[in-house]
């Protein structure tokens, strides 16, 4: 399997999953032309993508996704919720090209499964999805308040993981948002700071298996990439998780392809 984060922060977010047969979007947060134009710095053709499913309806995730399904003729996939949330902000869609899914569901396409599972967040129908094809399983799980149970079953045998760290919780405390806004980020229904992403990481180690992690949904306001990633790094290394061997980090880019893997 192939792994890609074509974008990843709030000003957009798009996530390229492909297999031998297979090729995915988690996503389409960003004009259809970014995306586009993301696709092809990584030699795919944006013509080819079978599916994009959506986690959320924010518009960090959905702002091109009405474009790119016109465009190529590509099946959209969500929960009916999400479903009805986005719909006035996307444009028409084929009916051909509405793909209503269940929150806790596997949707096969070609040689992907698709499995879906209940996120945490200030939306109507979060979603994360894994995505398994030959004993290969990838994870992206951006969007949440709190690690529950149902996002470490749903992630934590995956050979690679997108999971959110969004922010430093002081940057964030003494930062220029305002009370309410900050409420919500710190809330159980908001976002992941980097030391709750790097609990959630420990909470899942197993020494039997090696793990591609990368750090998503970073703030452009409240963190930096540096900090991210030594804040999680200093964690795994102090509860004596090996980041060389059992899991490997790295950082999704907010504005350009980032983190190519291939298992």
């Amino acid at each position: 399997m192939k792994f890609c984060s074509l974008y990843s922060g709030s000003s957009g977010n798009s996530i390229f999953i492909a297999s031998d047969n297979t090729r995915i979007l988690i996503d389409a947060g960003l004009p259809g032309k970014s995306i586009d134009a993301a696709l092809k710095e990584i030699n795919e053709d944006p013509s080819k993508i079978d599916a994009i499913f959506i986690t959320h309806e924010h518009s960090d995730h959905i702002k091109g996704v009405g474009v790119i399904s016109r465009k190529y003729d590509i099946p959209i996939y969500t929960n009916e919720a999400t479903w009805n949330s986005m719909l006035p902000c996307i444009g028409k869609i084929k009916e051909h090209n509405i793909k209503i899914i269940e929150k806790r569901s596997v949707t096969a396409i070609k040689d992907i499964d698709i499995i879906s599972f209940n996120t945490p967040h200030d939306a109507v129908g979060p979603m994360g999805y894994t995505l398994h094809s030959k004993g290969k399983r990838i994870s992206v799980a951006t969007d949440l308040g709190t690690f529950t149970e149902e996002v470490k079953y749903n992630i934590k045998d995956s050979d690679i993981i997108l999971l959110e760290s969004n922010h430093d919780v002081q940057m964030l405390k003494y930062g220029p948002y305002p009370y309410p806004l900050k409420r919500r980020v710190l809330s159980e229904i908001g976002h992941l700071s980097n030391e709750a992403c790097a609990e959630a990481l420990v909470n899942i180690n197993d020494e039997s298996k090696v793990r591609r992690i990368i750090l998503g949904h970073l703030s452009n306001t409240n963190n930096y990439p540096e900090l991210a990633y030594q804040t999680v790094f200093n964690i795994l290394n102090e509860n004596k998780i090996n980041t060389d061997k059992d899991m490997i980090i790295s950082l999704a880019d907010r504005g350009k392809p980032s983190s190519y893997i291939e298992i």
